[in-house]
């Protein structure tokens, strides 16, 4: 007899704790600046260099690289080690997860990563840490060392389609999973945000962690407005197995 599977999906609330601001939320960085909204657009950020150079400033600067994993992301961290069946799908892109201790097979980021820089032309991966070494260097745009092409972080930007083996993926754990737990996203980005929908659809208990009402609010069957930081933790304690 298969065990019950617990499906996470975590979105940007999940990681204030760990000093990453989230993006929609009151005080989110596309409210304070709609204009960083372009740093992130991939026609924008292909089309003009302007927008390269910014953007790699803004992934140097970002707070990312000083943060570690908070009290929610260790909670899910033990409940998989107690045994759970459990899966991680994420909006974020920080890598915090895994930090945490997390298999990175149970994670899905459905994102993608900052953690990791794309070629836009041959594809080849490489760690974020060596291309900002190169911008300390002098380089502001620096382009891929394979092919010269146009080197982006390893994430969906907008204006990009999600991959669709991993968003396959996790509708098939959405489906499959006997609990649903939504955590600190505003379940307003589809299609990762309809992930919340189809579990319900198909039975999964749906439990929304979020501190401002989300489109899903009324398909759950439990809405805790509490603080992530101290809520996901008492919730995930009564599952361990």
């Amino acid at each position: 007899m298969n065990r019950p599977l617990v499906a996470i999906l975590s979105g940007a609330g999940i990681s204030t704790d760990s000093g990453i601001p989230d993006y929609r939320g009151p005080k989110g960085l596309w409210r304070r600046d709609p204009e960083a909204e372009k740093l992130v657009t991939y026609d924008y950020y292909m089309a003009d260099p302007e927008i390269r150079r910014r953007s790699w400033l803004m992934r140097r600067d970002s707070e990312l690289w000083d943060a570690r994993p908070n009290a929610a992301h260790l909670a899910i961290a033990e409940l998989e080690r107690s045994g759970v069946a459990v899966r991680v799908l994420t909006q974020n892109v920080d890598g915090l997860h895994q930090l945490a201790g997390v298999s990175a097979r149970k994670v899905l980021e459905l994102h993608g990563t900052s953690r990791e820089v794309e070629c836009t032309r041959c594809h080849a991966r490489t760690p974020t840490a060596q291309a900002l070494e190169r911008v300390a260097g002098g380089e502001d745009d620096p382009p891929c060392r394979a092919c010269g092409g146009i080197l982006k972080t390893a994430t969906v930007m907008f204006g990009q389609r999600l991959d669709p083996v991993v968003i396959g993926e996790a509708m098939g754990i959405a489906k499959a999973c006997t609990l649903f737990i939504a955590v600190g996203s505003s379940l307003q980005v589809q299609p990762a945000a309809s992930l919340a929908g189809l579990a319900a659809e198909h039975g999964a208990r749906l439990v929304i962690v979020n501190a401002e009402p989300t489109p899903y609010d009324a398909l759950a069957a439990e809405v805790i407005r509490e603080p992530i930081g101290s809520a996901l933790p008492e919730l995930l304690q009564g599952l361990g197995g």
